[in-house]
């Protein structure tokens, strides 16, 4: 592949809901632009976005690809984005680095929860959007109904630039509505363009019409030609459509099928026309490393500066790291610094990637996207930059885990390795997260839902040779007194012979809010007259420090728990550290027996995000979890219902919000405070924890 220069380079990225036909459609990208010569089906696992094994044993996208597509000149780097909502970090990522963005709708079920879910994402970082109605070929299709209730859905921005001919299998093509045109397509895929149909002029007018003045509204210049009644122009018109393309106040959609190709043509002109070249775009914001904010235009002149917003984990080439360049040129040999972090870095291996294909590129120009090998320490989010003007681009969103599960090798001889698997995979995906819980003795790993961690697994078998049961996590809770003992003894005395120990001690213990002081607990003393000599102060300390890290009803740490050292007795000569020490421990228990020791469990803050015929059912969901729910508010047309829940409760929330929401729900967690579990709860608790080995 030649190398592009910045004005006739276009990044976009592809979205829709999982099963709309992205993949499809980017075969017919491919094979429309003559980059391949017969397309591959995701049935037959050879398609070339969906390379990864993985996602050929599933049949579905599981990880963001880039398809370079050349088109009249032009290099379109498509991301191809996976689905799902639990793969929402290649989503975030993706469109920090692209000006443009087809939304793909499976024209048999309409308007899902993924196309709300990423035309919302898409409108909130300006990003300009085409929608493509895929599947126009699949029966029980209305087109008129089905183009009204999209629009109804998705807002009065969407615009027919497409009028669909025929429907179900007899569906073969769609009327261009700006040339007034019928574009046929035979069952050999021979594309032939005929003279608008008679019954279908009115309609088409009609739309037409709206387009021209949503087109004027962008320039007043063009906007006195139309009210004076002068002839807009063909250029004038698409200029002023590309604008409020641009601007989000148009929304073009368009009608076909990647199944039989239709459409495709015509889709890859809109991105053409219709989308911003990388120097068209505003200057993007960064942060120099004396923390001075510049903005940096994406011109060759400029000093190199790069985005690395993928990285993959190649198994024979190794880390593969996938750089927007914002600024500047890029060749092999080139120095960089790795802006957050420092590091000089030697660009050895630079290529361009289509799937897992490397394309042969010297030189990738300011706004184009490639693909560099072998830089160690470079992550998802840094920046690179030349060394003369070092400066950090903002990183993505990172959306965090809300869902935990316990991972344990099936073969006990791969205990060494899963520490290594899940380091090297948490390169290649960051928004999963690696917790080895001491208290519980579980490893646990946190992700976005079930299929995103079982991504993971199936990574870490297909590229370590590492098998994983899972189970679910175990709650970390605490132990606490409620009761004041105003004082509890601990004597510790041996005599066997030669030196002797001897520690006497007389402690309170009191309830009391002790959390960030260390290790949970408040220890203080009111000793007079000596009883307790002062050196043996830190022994009793460390001895309730000890003894706090296992309480009297299932061995949790105790905490929120203030200790006064208040009276005591020693030996001259039998008295030492170890004596108190074990003193205090001694003391420590004897107050469990008239404190009246409790289990703590930890509440989490939930904010659940849902449409408004769900609110209902997520607050009684959440009463019937023992959670609360503090308020309400409204965001983009959603609810954002505010809740506390103890986590016991929400191990499995994933999974049940989405079933309750038909998937349109989603939430985050995390750690607020500990509370007292209720007591009808506790013997469940310390009857499941006492097993412990």
């Amino acid at each position: 592949m030649k190398s592009y220069k910045t004005p006739e380079i276009k990044n976009i990225c592809l979205l829709g809901h999982q099963g709309s036909g992205k993949t499809t459609l980017v075969e017919s990208f491919l094979l429309q632009s003559k980059a391949i010569e017969k397309k591959g089906e995701v049935e037959k696992k050879n398609t070339v976005s969906d390379y990864l094994v993985e996602e050929q044993n599933k049949l579905a996208s599981l990880s963001m690809s880039i398809i370079p597509v050349e088109w009249k000149n032009t290099k379109i780097n498509i991301l191809d984005v996976p689905g799902s909502d639990e793969f929402q970090g290649d989503l975030f990522q993706s469109l920090q680095v692209v000006k443009g963005a087809i939304i793909v709708i499976d024209g048999s079920k309409g308007v899902e929860v993924g196309t709300e879910r990423v035309i919302k994402e898409t409108r909130k970082r300006h990003i300009p959007t085409i929608i493509f109605v895929n599947k126009m070929d699949k029966e029980n299709i209305k087109p008129k109904v089905l183009v009204e209730s999209i629009k109804t859905s998705l807002g009065k921005s969407v615009v027919e630039f497409a009028y669909p001919l025929g429907h179900d299998e007899s569906f073969d093509g769609y009327i261009d509505v700006l040339t007034a045109t019928a574009h046929v397509y035979d069952k050999n895929g021979t594309h032939k363009i005929e003279e608008l149909y008679p019954d279908k002029k009115e309609i088409v007018e009609e739309i037409k019409t709206k387009l021209v003045e949503l087109a004027v509204e962008t320039d007043e210049k063009l906007m006195e030609l139309y009210f004076a009644g002068e002839e807009i122009t063909k250029e004038q018109l698409g200029a002023g459509l590309k604008q409020g393309i641009i601007d989000g106040n148009i929304v073009p959609l368009f009608v076909g099928s990647a199944l039989k190709d239709i459409c495709i043509d015509t889709l890859l002109d809109s991105v053409l026309n219709y989308f911003p070249a990388p120097n068209e775009l505003s200057p993007i914001k960064a942060t120099t490393n004396k923390d001075e904010v510049i903005t940096r235009g994406t011109d060759d002149k400029n000093p190199f500066a790069g985005y690395v917003f993928k990285t993959i984990v190649d198994p024979f080439l190794g880390t593969l790291s996938f750089v927007k360049i914002i600024s500047g040129t890029l060749t092999v040999g080139q120095e960089v610094i790795l802006g957050n972090k420092g590091d000089s870095k030697k660009i050895m291996n630079l290529f361009g990637l289509r799937g897992k294909t490397q394309l042969d590129i010297d030189t990738f120009h300011a706004g184009d996207i490639c693909a560099l090998s072998k830089l160690e320490g470079v992550e998802t989010s840094d920046t690179l930059a030349d060394k003369s003007s070092v400066i950090i681009f903002e990183k993505a969103f990172r959306p965090t885990p809300v869902i935990y599960v316990a991972v344990r090798p099936k073969n006990k001889n791969d205990e060494d390795k899963i520490s290594g698997a899940l380091q090297r995979l948490n390169i290649e995906d960051p928004t999963f997260e690696v917790v080895r819980n001491k208290e519980t003795a579980q490893l646990l790993i946190g992700g976005s839902g079930m299929n995103h961690l079982g991504y993971i697994f199936d990574r870490m078998k297909t590229m370590f040779k590492v098998e994983v049961d899972n189970e679910p996590q175990k709650i970390v809770y605490r132990e606490t007194f409620k009761k004041k003992v105003d004082s509890a003894e601990g004597k510790h005395k041996k005599q066997s012979g030669g030196a002797g120990q001897f520690g006497h001690v007389f402690i309170r213990f009191e309830p009391s809010i002790t959390e960030g002081y260390p290790n949970n607990l408040w220890f203080s003393e009111e000793v007079f007259g000596g009883a307790v000599p002062r050196n043996y102060f830190p022994a009793v300390e460390k001895g309730l420090i000890e003894t706090f890290e296992h309480g009297p009803l299932a061995g949790f740490p105790v905490i929120n728990v203030k200790a006064v050292l208040i009276d005591g007795s020693y030996h001259p000569v039998d008295s030492n550290e170890l004596s108190f020490k074990l003193a205090a421990s001694l003391a420590f228990k004897k107050a469990c027996e008239t404190s009246s020791p409790t289990i703590l469990e930890p509440i989490c803050k939930v904010l659940v995000t849902v449409k408004d015929q769900y609110v209902g059912d997520v607050m009684g969901d959440m009463n019937k979890r023992r959670g609360k729910v503090l308020g309400m508010s409204q965001n983009e047309g959603f609810q954002i219902v505010d809740c506390e829940c103890p986590e016991a409760e929400i191990v499995s929330y994933a999974i049940d919000l989405k079933a309750m929401t038909q998937g349109s729900g989603s939430f985050t967690r995390e750690f607020d405070r500990y509370e007292e579990v209720p007591s009808f709860i506790i013997p469940k608790i310390v009857e499941q924890y006492s097993k412990k080995d």
